[in-house]
């Protein structure tokens, strides 16, 4: 059985997921072979939180380059998790508003 630490493996902190928290979603980047259910149990116990909703998006390598070298972005997984209405927030966010 996987662990809840091994499924969340970071948050997303960017400029688009920070204005997202004033609806109660919450971005992370999960482990590839996550699935909606795995996430969705792995933020209730982590958090205690009530999720009510799992959207995920499979991100694609992208081109990279760097002088002469070139090379490729690792694909990774990404998860927007919504919370229920009457569910507190995740506290690891808020002081970040």
């Amino acid at each position: 059985m996987r662990m809840v630490e091994d499924i969340i493996i970071k948050p997303i902190i960017t400029e688009a997921s920070m204005d997202m928290l004033d609806a109660k979603k919450y971005v992370f980047k999960v482990q590839k072979t996550a699935t909606k259910a795995d996430i969705a149990n792995a933020v209730e116990e982590m958090f205690k939180v009530e999720v009510a909703d799992v959207n995920t998006i499979n991100m694609k390598k992208k081109p990279k380059r760097m002088g002469v070298h070139a090379g490729y972005t690792s694909e990774w997984k990404k998860a927007i998790v919504t919370l229920k209405p009457d569910s507190k927030t995740i506290e690891f966010f808020d002081g970040m508003k």
